[in-house]
């Protein structure tokens, strides 16, 4: 341990981590196993999402016949938007779209799986990615938390509706009738919409896990 990290663990203790220097990729890696936000209002423009047709008459949060991977950009200002896989290749090659897509649907599935088995729906979520100094691929963000995944309670799924959950939704519900063009300065949230977010983000937890915070 650096002589600089052992003279201030006590403050840096469960406030720091240990980081790797990567060179990021350009997309936000978003998969979806469940038609909602910005995938459900494309849906209704289009019948697709970020390329992929979709059946026919399909109910918002409806279950998808299999994840799809359906990145967007990452936009240094302004909202992010989904871009087709035809459109990752062209930003970063065939071969890198191959093993961010498969990667992405890999994790997800696979923390889809844990996380049913514990009473929670993860609609969808969201990976970020680079490559190292030595060309290994890294993950370059959080993952699986309530601010990049949507997690519903399983045992009050209901398709056709927007669905109760553990997640951010919550705030973006409470934005949702605010008189705010979703510019900065964004407006301040009340204390009882930040209580009651923070409640569902703790049972998220303690469902996943097992534990208490």
């Amino acid at each position: 341990m650096p002589d600089t990290v052992r003279r201030y663990s006590d403050t840096l203790a469960r406030r720091s981590m240990l980081v790797r220097k990567a060179e990021v990729f350009p997309v936000e890696c978003v998969v979806r196993g469940y038609l909602v936000g910005s995938g459900w209002k494309d849906y209704l423009k289009t019948g697709e999402v970020c390329g992929h047709k979709l059946p026919a008459d399909l109910l918002e949060s409806a279950e998808l016949p299999e994840p799809l991977f359906t990145p967007s950009t990452k936009a240094e200002t302004g909202h992010d938007e989904n871009i087709s896989e035809a459109q990752v290749r062209d930003i970063i090659g065939a071969d890198a779209t191959e093993l961010l897509k498969n990667t992405s649907l890999r994790l997800y599935s696979e923390a889809r799986n844990y996380a049913r088995e514990r009473g929670i729906i993860i609609a969808d979520t969201k990976f970020e990615f680079g490559l190292d100094k030595n060309g290994e691929l890294v993950l370059v963000d959080e993952v699986l938390t309530p601010d990049s995944s949507r997690f519903w309670p399983a045992a009050e799924y209901v398709p056709g509706r927007s669905q109760p959950s553990f997640d951010k939704q919550f705030v973006r519900d409470y934005l949702e009738t605010l008189d705010w063009d979703k510019k900065p300065p964004a407006p301040a949230i009340p204390p009882e919409v930040a209580q009651a977010t923070t409640a569902r983000y703790v049972e998220a937890y303690r469902l996943l896990s097992g534990e208490e915070l």
